[in-house]
């Protein structure tokens, strides 16, 4: 904290940082100041004027309270703490203007505009402004961008508050968009009419204090009032973004990011906002058996009596844990997995990340860490296509003076990084190095899953956990699964990873496996929600809950554990997956010993406690791997299609757009080539 002043503010005495602007110190002081520009994670913009304050003492006229700090206001003449009046007459008449000269040239859409029942100007106007106009000239109007297949744009409701040329910019690391002209000619336009290139560009829409940012996919489908909201966690990457899913009767209509400073601050990405169609398509709602090479749709007593008794026979039971199984599901399906005598496992992309070593699976960094630090080691990650969100947060720490540096393929992170190389003998030459933290500034190293699905995963893990030894940095080891973690802490791994597990298996059940192929030969039951590629493979097929479907536990990639709850009911027969795990453990005749999901959590907890701790980052004590021989060769990247890389996401036509267009912008060459 810099220097403390006391202000009075609408007659309530505070005392504030000195740094601190008028609207954040009225804010501390419970008192709303209407806004359109000001937005506490951008820059400052002092032009929608909206914010007007009166300053007693100061000049005879309304200051803008987001541009000005306590610091510059001059106390009394006895020294009094400088008064500040936000609901003064002065005040009163500005907001009115100001109000009335945004309105002039803003069209009478609503009873038809997308953001209706929540949209700021709307708000503000009928709390700040007058019920009449004295306006009666024709209203300027102003073309439509094409921002590409997600944004919607209606730029005549424009009012010029510049918040998505911020974002844009700042938070997302981009150039194309910015505002031309000057007076009534003044619009925000895109570079050359071009579209976004960023996966967090969907925050823009949530940004538009108007309505001319809307969500294209969404438009005209609901009203804000007729949404049942739930408060829930994202599964799209393994940051465990906190989201609002938004239903109308059984279907998703849209999904809304959520506050949280310690994980996605209030940003998510595309994939995370878009991805609910895919909610809708291609949903497996009733059990299958394959008869004769083919499917055929069967009851869930025939479906589960057909499952018992091919685990009951086999010699050897294989368990495959997928990337979006809840804890509860990975946790049951371990007890009768191991209740048969089999083996279970979670690194179905063959990542060599050390059971029972959380320090090492999980690392001893939070993701707040990287706000402070100032040195960022990236290996084998594209935190970019990986964790969007994440990687604006890496980008605010480098605006913020953050060395960053890379090892691994050189790719567009959207802001500048020192390129170490792209090999495992770059990683060796750093060992070397002389790493000491010699001006005791904190570091963080990132691993990504690209430096550790090659069989050497586990000796690159150990020379990165050197590094930080070396270098005094915190690890993170960054996960591109958001159920891995959880299924890690529920003990669902095997010696030797999954090609152990499935060795001389001759039945295995996938819970939700569809990355990843099952060799030919065993007897496969699936578990899942998708028609994907594990339900093709499979041989029984029992319908399971998407993520927004059930309540489930599941830990982002610090290791933090948050609950998904749900916002609606599953297609069909299709049922919850600890509660199939359960009807099918009575079927073996080795009953789970839980009736409901309450009694499968307390089980839960008593063998991992840090599970009950939900929201908290549990400390890891470190333990360093001992350093090992790695092969040669480069990091290849742990995600081939950042769009496309779950079920979910694949049965969503926008993401199937959105990847089409991503590889024909790779594709596009510029004249001068």
């Amino acid at each position: 904290m810099g220097d403390l002043k006391k202000i009075i503010i609408d007659g309530q005495e505070v005392e504030v940082d000195g740094a601190m602007t008028l609207i954040q110190a009225a804010e501390v002081a419970g008192i709303e100041i209407p806004r359109f520009c000001y937005h506490e994670r951008l820059s400052i913009a002092g032009n929608c004027r909206m914010c007007l304050v009166e300053v007693v003492g100061g000049p005879p006229k309304p200051a803008a309270s987001c541009a000005m700090q306590v610091r510059d206001l001059r106390p009394g003449p006895e020294g009094q703490p400088p008064v500040v009046k936000t609901n003064s007459p002065m005040v009163k008449k500005a907001r009115e203007g100001v109000m009335e000269f945004l309105l002039i040239n803003h069209p009478l859409d609503c009873p038809i505009c997308d953001q209706g029942g929540e949209c700021d100007l709307q708000d503000q106007a009928m709390a700040y402004g007058v019920d009449f106009s004295r306006y009666r000239e024709p209203k300027r109007a102003s073309e439509d961008l094409d921002l590409g297949p997600l944004v919607e744009t209606h730029m005549t409701r424009c009012i010029s508050c510049t918040r998505c040329v911020r974002f844009t910019t700042e938070v997302a690391g981009i150039t194309q968009m910015g505002q031309t002209g000057r007076g009534e000619d003044a619009e925000i336009t895109s570079y050359l009419g071009q579209t976004l290139d960023s996966e967090l560009q969907g925050n823009i829409i949530d940004l538009c204090p108007v309505g001319a940012l809307t969500s294209k996919p969404y438009a005209f489908t609901a009203r804000p009032w007729e949404l049942t909201k739930t408060e829930t966690i994202d599964v799209m990457d393994a940051l465990g973004s906190n989201i609002r899913v938004d239903t109308k009767g059984r279907e998703v209509m849209r999904i809304l990011p959520r506050n949280h400073d310690g994980v996605n601050e209030e940003w998510i990405g595309d994939k995370t906002r878009f991805v609910w169609d895919g909610l809708r398509r291609q949903r497996l709602d009733r059990p299958y058996i394959r008869e004769n090479g083919k499917l055929r749709a069967a009851t869930w007593p025939e479906a589960l009596a057909k499952t018992a008794s091919a685990l009951k026979g086999a010699t050897k039971v294989a368990g495959l844990v997928g990337d979006l199984a809840p804890v509860e599901a990975a946790f049951s399906l371990r007890r009768i997995v191991e209740g048969l005598g089999g083996a279970i496992d979670c690194r179905t992309d063959g990542a060599k990340l050390p059971a029972g070593n959380r320090s090492a699976y999980v690392g001893t960094a939070t993701i707040e860490d990287i706000d402070s630090a100032k040195r960022i080691l990236l290996i084998g990650t594209n935190p970019r296509a990986e964790a969007p969100v994440l990687n604006a947060r890496i980008r605010k720490a480098w605006t913020r003076g953050a060395e960053i540096a890379l090892l691994g393929e050189a790719v567009d992170l959207t802001y500048d990084y020192h390129h170490l190389g792209t090999d495992r003998a770059a990683l060796a030459d750093m060992l070397k190095a002389d790493l000491a933290n010699k001006d005791d500034t904190p570091g963080v190293v990132i691993v990504g899953q690209g430096a550790l699905i090659a069989p050497d995963g586990e000796a690159v893990l150990a020379q990165a956990m050197r590094i930080c030894e070396l270098g005094d940095c915190k690890l993170l080891v960054l996960h591109t699964a958001a159920g891995r973690v959880g299924a890690m802490d529920a003990g669902c791994t095997t010696e030797g990873g999954v090609m152990a597990a499935l060795d001389g298996a001759d039945v295995v059940y996938a819970l939700g496996v569809d990355e990843g192929d099952i060799p030919a030969g065993p007897f496969v039951i699936y578990q899942g929600s998708h028609g994907d590629r594990g339900a093709h493979r499979a041989d029984v097929i029992l319908p399971g809950a998407a993520w927004t479907e059930e309540q489930g536990l599941f830990v982002n990639t610090e290791g933090r554990p948050q609950l998904a709850l749900r916002a609606g009911f599953p297609p069909g027969e299709a049922k919850e997956n600890w509660a199939i795990l359960r009807a099918l453990s009575a079927d073996l005749g080795a009953t789970l010993p839980w009736n409901s999901l309450g009694e499968l959590r307390r089980a839960l907890v008593a063998e991992v406690p840090h599970l009950g701790r939900i929201d908290e980052v549990p400390e890891n004590d470190w333990q360093p791997l001992p350093l090992g021989k790695t092969g040669a060769g480069g990091f290849r990247p742990a995600v081939a299609d950042h769009y496309l890389t779950n079920p979910i996401a694949r049965a969503s036509e926008v993401m199937a757009q959105l990847s089409a267009n991503a590889k024909a912008r790779a594709q596009t060459r510029i004249a001068a080539e």
